[in-house]
């Protein structure tokens, strides 16, 4: 990562901001004249790449706080570290340190102590002008699991001779939603259980001795996150152990839930009316997408909000989401960001509450 530390003229409090740089392994489909045509191997595979997130819009953005906070810093109380953060999305190789919790690790605030640390995302699902955000829970924490379940191989034709690992996968996978339907309070805490990879066997006529499932688990509550867990874990066991297999399921922490400290999201929300307008300001539900600016609490109180990036002629409702090859920001974005994030840094350095 890369960061920078600007001194003001005045004592005065220290705040981080922090906008994150890396891309995704997405071709991109937007139509631009200046689409990405870069390729790259990741994970052993060919990807295109594509800023399908916007976090090139949000390097601009924080190069625009930067630039206009240098040329006052005269008068500027306090210090500013401006953070630029690789690995957002994740590591090149599984199971590797990466983002947030990697720059942490590294003392990236060992010898400048933020009183506050700030950050933003351009959002499709609000147009271009708004901004959203909500005190306390904001974005889900992002668990990565692994459900691994082993039984006994056979032939296609004579399954009694062994104990079918897909069959048992797919019940485990049926009776994790049982989970979220009745075993979970999901109106006080939202909770989304989903698998991405189903995994085995090589061959139309052989039961496979292994099925290997991985998914993603979202929630806003630590305690409800182990809680989940646990159920997941003798829900996976049981069902295994009923059909004569076993199931083995790890789970990996990738985020926290990103939670906009009270205190702090009443100063800033303050601010983002100063800088977009009262009626701009959208009230967010909790979003079940993750980011790893949640780490940063760690450190200091943290607010983040979001910059909507859809142009006027197009529905917010059906734009194309972050992460789409069709992903497109309308560049007003980068004035309303990068004016937001501004009137947020210096009414905090200069003490405003409202």
């Amino acid at each position: 990562g890369v960061t920078a530390i600007l001194k003001g003229g005045k004592p005065g409090p220290r705040i981080a901001i922090r906008a994150d740089m890396d891309a995704l392994p997405v071709t991109e489909q937007s139509g631009l004249p200046f689409a990405s045509r870069v390729t790259r191997e990741y994970r052993g595979q060919p990807v295109g790449i594509m800023h399908a997130c916007g976090h090139d819009a949000h390097v601009a953005m924080l190069m625009g706080v930067a630039s206009a906070l240098a040329a006052m810093k005269d008068q500027l109380p306090g210090e500013v570290m401006f953070v630029f953060q690789p690995a957002e999305e994740g590591p090149a190789n599984a199971g590797e340190e990466f983002g947030a919790a990697l720059m942490l690790r590294q003392g990236i605030f060992r010898d400048f102590k933020p009183d506050a640390v700030f950050g933003l995302h351009v959002w499709a699902g609000l147009p271009v002008g708004k901004v959203g955000t909500r005190s306390g829970s904001l974005m889900a924490s992002a668990d990565e699991w692994t459900l691994v379940v082993r039984g006994r191989q056979t032939h296609g034709s004579r399954p009694w001779d062994g104990v079918d690992p897909i069959m048992l996968g797919a019940q485990i996978l049926l009776g994790t939603q049982s989970i979220i339907a009745r075993q979970v309070n999901i109106a006080a805490s939202p909770v989304v259980l989903t698998a991405g990879v189903f995994q085995s066997g090589v061959r139309f006529n052989i039961i496979p001795d292994e099925a290997r499932l991985v998914g993603t688990l979202r929630t806003f509550d630590p305690a409800v996150r182990e809680d989940v867990i646990a159920r997941f874990r003798r829900t996976a066991e049981d069902y295994a152990h009923a059909g004569g297999g076993s199931a083995e399921l790890q789970v990996v922490n990738n985020a926290p839930a990103t939670i906009n400290d009270p205190a702090l999201a009443a100063r800033a929300r303050a601010s983002l009316e100063r800088a977009a307008g009262t009626g701009n300001v959208v009230e967010m539900a909790p979003v079940t997408v993750a980011e790893d600016f949640s780490q940063y609490a760690t450190a200091a109180p943290t607010f983040f909000f979001f910059v909507g990036s859809t142009g006027a002629d197009v529905d917010p409702a059906s734009a194309p989401i972050n992460h789409s090859p069709q992903f497109l920001l309308d560049e007003q974005s980068l004035q309303v960001g990068s004016g937001a994030m501004l009137q947020v840094a210096l009414d905090y350095l200069h003490g405003q509450v409202d």
